[in-house]
């Protein structure tokens, strides 16, 4: 009896060590996710660690769901609300979140939260390309991540989730084409990726995703027609305003109560189909070239409330004897080419309906109306205007260009002999001082820095030319208050410049000769070498300009960046400076990122770096920065002479 109930025992102490210990970690998954999401308000319900996620009281922003002690459903709705028109792809101050966070990270650290079925992640500044890996979420039925700065293409491998049966992607800045992989979801029953930059055409394998309840399209560049969705018998709203689709209207499916289709460029006729959807409430197929008699059918759908035909190329008349649904409300056929009496039904102040019909013929009510003849001449309305305007568009884009192309053509005459002899003295230079670290061509093709180098000085602290005069007030002559140390290339002092921005300068003795020109190039290439885990370089100093051949000195001014060196991290000096595993982690993805940067963001790579823990800064969030990057391109001798005096002295 007494072995049962010690077995009874040792067994109950071991389901609540689990329990507690599965706790923890969930717990210390949301602390991370806090840090990574750099500490929103919202989530200040979660200052204390120890409490325990599943009985959190959940909030407007803030609801966390758990079932046998497993966290299975993750919201927060932040307060980023703003977009911005034109956003390219990086971070940008109090809107995205910053430059150090890391999307992909981000996923891998939700993923460790293997039972989670919803996640709700909303108007939070999260920005990136959505990766692959968010498939790892298998239990996923729920996903939204709208109102945020995704971008880039929708990720295939979200067809593996199988679960998903609800996926909103509204009002981030995905830009690639429609994904033609939605068939395989075998559960989807909501798809919403509204305001966008999808373009190209909506794959017909949508009607193939025969559980849609809901697709929502709106506000993107979507082009083409729009596919056959007569499958789609479970198809409830269809929401395509705003887009670019032309081409005629398909018969569409029964079960549909809402249908949206304004601000396109649809044209022909309005199926008679649509007089027998008979659960449609509202129909919209405003500002499209519809031509033809509507179908009065529509007028007498037994549970419409809202129809909006304006601004189309309608035609015709409605018959005297036309019925209207009492539960029809708004009607607008403004903007069209009907003649003819308005009928009874559709008369104002009936039923308290709202009509609108102004810019018609209609016969009865002349105000507002257009006479007879403009709606039965054959003309072809916004269509002409269209065209008109396309010709008008097409001459002027080719009279500038033309214009652009003679402005061009003088300026280059006037500047081909300067640039190409600034090329053959720059070429001739390096030439006369080439070395491995150093290549001509490095300097040549110094124009080919990607695409991505050229977004990202965008949205960092603009480069820029200092005084000797701005740096001797910013460390206060450089006293020995603001040595902050030295190696072999340069002394460091740590500054503060007169809008309080603290800096680092580095102090560069030149012993190569560079013509002005020359070192200014350099410079030019340097600065160019941006990345969110580099330190960011602001700007230099140039001193001792003897003369155009002549430098003696150079300051680069850095970033300051606060939390010291990594070296200081794994010394194991300062208990308060222990790196978890997570954090040394996260450590090495940012540094690798430095380097994959460093040896293919430029043409050719920048691949002699001082790599090594002391080049490793920290700063307040711990994200790490690589320093003494790619400053073989201006200190070669600096390193040969280093490498002549490291052999002397082991001689």
């Amino acid at each position: 009896m007494a072995w049962h109930f010690s077995a009874l025992f040792m067994t109950t102490a071991c389901l609540v060590l689990l329990t507690t210990s599965e706790q923890s970690s969930q717990g210390e998954v949301l602390q991370q996710l806090r840090k990574q999401l750099e500490y929103p308000r919202q989530l200040d319900v979660w200052n204390n660690p120890s409490n325990d996620p599943c009985y959190t009281q959940p909030t407007s922003g803030v609801a966390v769901a758990c079932e046998d002690n497993a966290i299975t459903a993750l919201k927060i709705i932040g307060d980023r609300f703003t977009k911005l028109p034109k956003f390219n792809g990086y971070p940008f101050p109090n809107i995205t979140l910053s430059e150090a966070f890391v999307l992909d990270s981000f996923v891998t650290t939700l993923s460790r939260l293997t039972n989670l079925r919803v996640v709700i992640l909303v108007s939070l500044g999260i920005w990136g390309p959505l990766p692959d890996k968010i498939h790892r979420l298998t239990s996923l039925e729920v996903l939204d991540l709208s109102s945020n700065f995704l971008y880039g293409s929708i990720p295939p491998k979200l067809s593996a989730m199988s679960k998903l049966h609800t996926l909103t992607l509204d009002g981030n800045v995905f830009n690639d084409t429609v994904p033609d992989w939605f068939n395989m979801f075998l559960n989807l029953t909501v798809l919403r990726l509204q305001h966008n930059r999808l373009k190209g055409p909506i794959p017909a394998s949508i009607a193939k995703a025969t559980m849609l309840s809901e697709l929502a399209l709106a506000g993107n560049s979507i082009a083409g027609e729009v596919p056959q969705l007569g499958s789609l018998n479970k198809l409830e709203m269809l929401d395509l305003r705003d887009n670019e689709l032309d081409g005629e209207l398909p018969e569409l499916p029964t079960a549909l109560v809402t249908i949206l289709l304004s601000k396109n460029s649809l044209k022909g006729e309005i199926p008679e189909q649509f007089g027998q959807l008979n659960r449609l409430q509202h129909l919209d197929l405003s500002f499209n070239f519809l031509v033809g008699k509507p179908p009065e059918k529509l007028f007498a759908l037994p549970n419409i409330s809202y129809l909006n035909l304006a601004a189309n190329m309608l035609s015709g008349s409605f018959s005297s004897s036309l019925a209207c649904s009492n539960t029809l409300g708004f009607v607008d056929l403004s903007t069209n080419q009907l003649i003819g009496d308005l009928p009874a039904c559709l008369n104002v102040n009936v039923n308290n309906r709202v009509v609108k019909f102004d810019g018609n013929c209609f016969s009865g009510n002349p105000e507002h109306q257009h006479e007879a003849k403009f709606c039965q001449q054959p003309h072809n309305g916004r269509g002409s205007n269209k065209d008109v305007g396309l010709v008008v568009t097409v001459v002027g884009v080719v009279f500038i260009v033309l214009v652009l192309s003679l402005i061009l053509m003088a300026s280059n005459r006037r500047s081909c002999q300067r640039v190409i002899a600034e090329q053959q003295l720059l070429q001739k230079q390096m030439q006369d001082n080439s070395t491995p670290g150093m290549s001509t061509e490095l300097l040549v093709n110094a124009r080919y820095i990607s695409q991505a180098v050229k977004l990202g000085t965008q949205i960092m602290p603009m480069y820029r030319a200092f005084s000797l005069e701005e740096l001797n007030e910013a460390t206060k002559s450089f006293e020995h208050s603001t040595f902050l140390g030295e190696g072999t290339i340069g002394k460091l002092y740590k500054g503060k410049l007169e809008n309080g921005t603290l800096i680092a300068i580095r102090c560069l003795t030149l012993y190569q000769r560079y013509s002005i020109r020359n070192l200014k190039l350099r410079l030019d290439l340097l600065a160019k070498l941006r990345h969110p885990n580099l330190v960011c370089l602001l700007g230099h100093c140039i001193d001792g300009e003897v003369d155009e051949w002549s430098v003696r000195r150079v300051f680069l001014v850095y970033e300051y960046v606060p939390s010291g060196t990594l070296s200081s991290y794994l010394s194991g000096s300062s208990p308060e400076k222990t790196l978890k595993w997570c954090d040394r982690l996260q450590v090495l993805i940012n540094i690798a990122k430095a380097v994959h940067f460093l040896h293919t963001g430029i043409i050719p790579g920048s691949l002699y770096n001082r790599l090594k823990p002391s080049s490793i800064l920290l700063d307040e969030h711990l994200v790490a920065k690589l320093s003494d990057y790619g400053l073989s391109i201006i200190t070669e001798e600096i390193y040969k002479r280093s490498s002549r005096r490291a052999e002397m002295y082991t001689k």
